[in-house]
């Protein structure tokens, strides 16, 4: 199979009413939905009750990165669906498995507010209820915050999955960060040669949409920060021509510590907020540690439901 996702999924990347939702608002949804504009994006919607959940995956992730998990394996999409309804959806250029992306296709490279503008289009196109909560992984943290800072009336709370942010480029020297660039983007040589719509993000400019952004508002926030050292592993990748062979053997300690400074600034960003650094987990914590990030969830969500602005004492 093809290596879809980036480097960087390998290496780090008001209260809402109580009121039983409507039909339309508790049915399960599995379709392309019109945006607007000739397109169609893939959105899929389960479970009932409020807030709503809604998944921004990583990378090159489409929806199923989080809906199919391995046989006998805690799947975090279908739990969160047996407290709240949970929606998940790609965005172009993001395959599942070996097939395109079942969103129509967009000029590429993207930024997170082209993301954004596609994200507020099919909420309103697929009319799912306001205030939601966010959950997002990796590249998708960039997506989701700057989401939350454009329309804060949508948003009531959110999860960050060891997710990318500014803070990571700031945390490194201008050589480090082109090194860093390399790695999130990956070698798409043949990836583009078998889809050229695949997904590729501008995150320089990402970060200066963020850092152009009204800040956050006050809102439940978890921070989970993968703890699992990639300094020792690079080498290996490296020989094994996961990585290109001109990256530094020892960039993965460059990078460590950069994304520690960077996950401490993401949890100091709103008061209250909550910081889980011991997670026994490499960079997929959905997948490694499901259940952390259920009950990370629903935390999110009962401080919502009670209409708490935090989490931490």
């Amino acid at each position: 199979m093809l290596r879809w996702h980036c480097v960087f999924v390998a290496l780090v990347l008001a209260a809402p009413s109580a009121a039983v939702p409507s039909r339309a608002q508790s049915s399960d949804i599995a379709s392309r939905i019109d945006i607007g504009g000739g397109r169609k994006m893939y959105l899929e919607c389960r479970g009932a009750g409020a807030p709503t959940v809604i998944i921004v995956a990583g990378m090159r992730a489409s929806a199923e990165d989080w809906t199919k998990s391995e046989p006998g394996k805690l799947n975090v999409f279908a739990k969160v669906t047996g407290f709240t309804r949970a929606c998940a959806y790609d965005r172009p250029g993001t395959p599942v498995g070996e097939e395109p992306s079942r969103s129509d296709p967009v000029p590429q490279p993207v930024t997170a507010g082209d993301a954004v503008a596609d994200l507020h289009a099919l909420v309103a196109a697929a009319r799912i209820t306001t205030p939601f909560v966010l959950v997002s992984h990796s590249y998708g943290g960039v997506i989701a915050r700057l989401y939350a800072m454009t329309y804060p009336e949508q948003v009531s709370g959110m999860v960050l999955v060891d997710t990318l942010s500014e803070e990571l480029q700031e945390a490194e020297t201008p050589r480090e960060w082109a090194i860093q660039r390399i790695l999130l983007n990956g070698d798409l040589t043949e990836a583009l040669r078998l889809y050229p719509a695949i997904e590729r993000a501008d995150a320089d400019r990402s970060f200066d949409q963020i850092r152009a952004a009204a800040p956050l508002k006050p809102m439940p926030l978890v921070v989970l920060s993968a703890d699992r050292p990639w300094g020792p592993l690079l080498p290996k990748l490296i020989t094994e021509g996961v990585l290109p062979a001109n990256i530094p053997s020892d960039f993965g300690y460059v990078t460590d510590r950069a994304q520690k400074v960077a996950q401490a600034k993401l949890a100091a960003l709103l008061a209250g907020a909550k910081h889980v650094t011991n997670t026994n987990s490499g960079h997929d914590i959905h997948k490694e540690q499901p259940q952390l990030v259920v009950d990370s969830i629903d935390d999110v969500v009962a401080a919502v439901r009670a209409g708490r602005t935090g989490l931490a004492p």
